[in-house]
């Protein structure tokens, strides 16, 4: 089922999508603030710096995997690892195994720690 339809108040809906490379879709990882693919992107790109870790965090803590790289690259998120891993609950340990045998692949432009 590409998208489903919630209640976010007594009026309203929001269909929610996994359709994303559709600009109009509302992501389904966004359910509790729903927004656009486009103004998520357009938020990740002029956001303040509190405001991007906090929307990349959920992005890394709610997508599924393959999809994070169609709203970050793998650099990013090595570069600002200290302030998204402090929100990514239990798929933090996730990420930190994933980083790491890429970066034993010698797969970023910086060096990874955790």
């Amino acid at each position: 089922m590409a998208a489903d339809t919630l209640n976010s108040g007594p009026t309203a809906k929001v269909t929610l999508s996994t359709d994303l490379s559709d600009a109009q879709a509302v992501p389904y990882f966004l359910w509790d603030e729903p927004m656009t693919v486009s103004e998520l992107r357009e938020k990740l790109r002029s956001a303040s710096e509190p405001e991007r870790f906090r929307l990349l965090s959920k992005i890394l803590r709610e997508a599924r995997d393959t999809e994070v790289w169609l709203f970050t690259t793998p650099d990013d998120v090595v570069e600002n690892w200290q302030p998204l891993s402090r929100s990514l609950g239990r798929r933090r340990a996730f990420w930190e195994f994933l980083l790491a045998r890429w970066s034993e692949q010698g797969r970023f432009s910086s060096e990874w720690s955790r």
